[in-house]
């Protein structure tokens, strides 16, 4: 595939972007990552693609120099997250940015190439190295077969760093946690992401836990719900999202607290 490394343009948890051709990425994974993690991203985009989910189209994948790559259009514009931070939008504009892509994402049925929560949550298991006690992956196995399965399309990332601010309007990167579930999990991640993992390393604390409590409100505005009822709803998720979370290795350095919080809300889902 034609296209040469340019400069480099985001970073994450598991891999970077670069300018590669007139109108393209390539995102690079970082060495060491499972070569399933990529190849997953890579169906759930063209699955979501097809389903008209606005999300970069894809051009093809390749090997440089050992680590795998997607070749992906070229978005131009800012992610929420800046325009958040340098005031060009406010918080309550961000929330409700972030609530009106999620109820569109919850009103599309998942593609078949989507795993369920129960899917995600066994192979992330298997593949665990310690991190989450024997005993707490067997609950969390527990609690994901008595909550309602859902069948909704669930990104389980929507931070706005992941939202693409396009003239064409927002666009969605980072597909590799797509979900078969309920609303109720992505509003968990939303709500974990923002108001605990977030707050650790951004300069603004409070700019992340405003954002996340704009689009919960907004949320159940939109789904007809007290904020209240969309609250009790998340609750029982939260478990299962910080599972992810430690299983990830995303926030290592906040893993005895994050299981601590997945043992009492264990205990409080009974």
């Amino acid at each position: 595939m034609q296209g040469s490394l340019g400069e480099k343009i985001g970073a994450g948890a598991f891999s970077e972007v670069y300018a590669w051709a007139p109108g393209q990425v390539i995102k690079l994974f970082k060495p060491g990552v499972s070569r399933w993690m990529p190849r997953h991203e890579l169906r759930m985009l063209r699955a979501v693609r097809a389903a008209g989910v606005p999300v970069p189209e894809v051009f093809g994948e390749l090997t440089l120099d050992g680590r795998f790559g997607i070749v992906l259009e070229r978005l131009d514009g800012p992610t929420l997250w800046h325009l958040s931070r340098t005031g060009a939008v406010t918080f309550e504009q961000a929330g409700a940015i972030v609530a009106a892509l999620a109820m569109s994402l919850h009103k599309t049925s998942a593609p078949p190439e989507v795993l369920s929560v129960r899917e995600h949550m066994e192979r992330e298991l298997r593949y665990d190295d310690g991190k989450i006690p024997k005993r707490i992956a067997a609950d969390i196995l527990a609690l994901i077969d008595r909550l309602p399965p859902g069948e909704g399309l669930c990104h389980c990332d929507l931070s706005p760093g992941n939202l693409i601010m396009t003239a064409e309007g927002p666009k969605l990167v980072d597909w590799t946690f797509a979900m078969r579930a309920p609303a109720a999990l992505e509003l968990g991640f939303l709500h974990v992401i923002l108001s605990e993992l977030a707050p650790e390393i951004v300069d603004n604390p409070e700019r992340p836990r405003a954002t996340n409590a704009a689009a919960q409100s907004e949320y159940a505005r939109l789904a007809g719900m007290s904020l209240a009822e969309l609250t009790a709803a998340r609750e029982p998720y939260l478990p299962i999202v910080r599972t992810f979370v430690v299983l990830g290795n995303v926030a290592p350095s906040l893993r005895e607290r994050l299981v601590q919080r997945i043992e009492a809300g264990l205990r409080a889902a009974g």
